[in-house]
């Protein structure tokens, strides 16, 4: 439990990051940058079991490529994008919509039964990232003017969903060997938005302080979070580790207003409230 309650607040603390980068990295150089320094840290120490694995891993090349190029690249950039439009209380409480996007997905794409508990937890969710997105003014929604790093931030949630649905038919093999794989495939698919940065003269190098927010980034809610959530996950079980991601959004909001110093204002709060309630309603177990 300690290690998922450490898992959620390095992801929540990536909210934060994301902000403390603007001036100071430019996007997809903190992409090309914090999957270099996974892949570097784990392939090596994950190499023997990648030899041995491989085998089971190959007829899955095409399906590994895509999900590191949209759970990976695709969330990240995104992210980091909508970092430089938007506060880290907001991308933390649209983040929180990311278990209610994998319900919808998984009713889509498998078939998946839905209960009447989950439809009112989804609409609660949806309810919650309206709000966020007006900004609590029904004049902003009525105008349809919502923030575009809000609305990129919830693109990105859905790209970040498909991956998350696409883990149900990855390969049986070593959890951290297949996280090492599709690390070192993030890294070389980042290097055409890289490039592409570089070609427009929008690349911007990490300062000092950009240094410090990309080691966090790649160091904490990238490697260990991963390996804390995995090992979590096999200790208490994955119906019991879901939970913990609800403290996600509860964790970026306390951080951005303590080192940002961000306002939290009533339809942050009212946002959280159904975010939070509305994931819980849907992981309520039939009576």
């Amino acid at each position: 439990m300690l290690m998922l309650a450490l898992t959620t607040l390095f992801w929540g603390g990536n909210t934060v990051a994301g902000r403390l980068a603007v001036g100071e990295v430019s996007p997809m150089v903190v992409v090309f940058l914090r999957w270099v320094i996974v892949a570097g840290i784990l392939v090596p120490l994950q190499w023997r079991h990648i030899r041995a694995e491989w085998p089971l891993m190959r007829p899955y090349s095409f399906r590994m490529v895509l999900m590191a190029v949209f759970g990976f690249i695709g969330f990240n950039t995104l992210f980091y994008i909508a970092a430089t439009e938007t506060t880290a209380v907001n991308l933390g409480i649209i983040q929180g919509s990311v278990p209610i996007l994998v319900l919808i997905g998984s009713m889509i794409a498998f078939g998946s039964r839905i209960r009447a508990l989950q439809v009112i937890g989804i609409l609660l969710t949806l309810a919650g990232v309206t709000l966020i997105a007006a900004q609590g003014s029904l004049d902003v929604l009525l105008a349809l003017a919502v923030n575009p790093g809000d609305g990129v931030m919830l693109i990105a949630c859905v790209l970040y969903s498909g991956y998350t649905l696409a883990l149900r038919d990855r390969p049986q093999v070593s959890p951290l060997a297949f996280f090492a794989v599709l690390s070192g495939i993030a890294a070389i698919t980042s290097l055409p938005g890289l490039a592409y940065d570089i070609a427009a003269g929008t690349v911007q190098w990490p300062s000092l302080q950009g240094w410090l927010v990309v080691l966090y980034i790649a160091l904490f809610p990238s490697c260990l979070a991963q390996i804390f959530f995995m090992r979590g996950v096999e200790l208490i079980g994955p119906a019991r580790a879901g939970v913990f991601i609800n403290l996600v959004p509860i964790f970026a909001a306390i951080l951005a207003v303590s080192i940002l110093g961000e306002p939290f204002k009533w339809y942050h709060g009212t946002a959280l409230a159904l975010v939070i309630g509305g994931i819980w309603l849907s992981e309520r177990k039939a009576g």
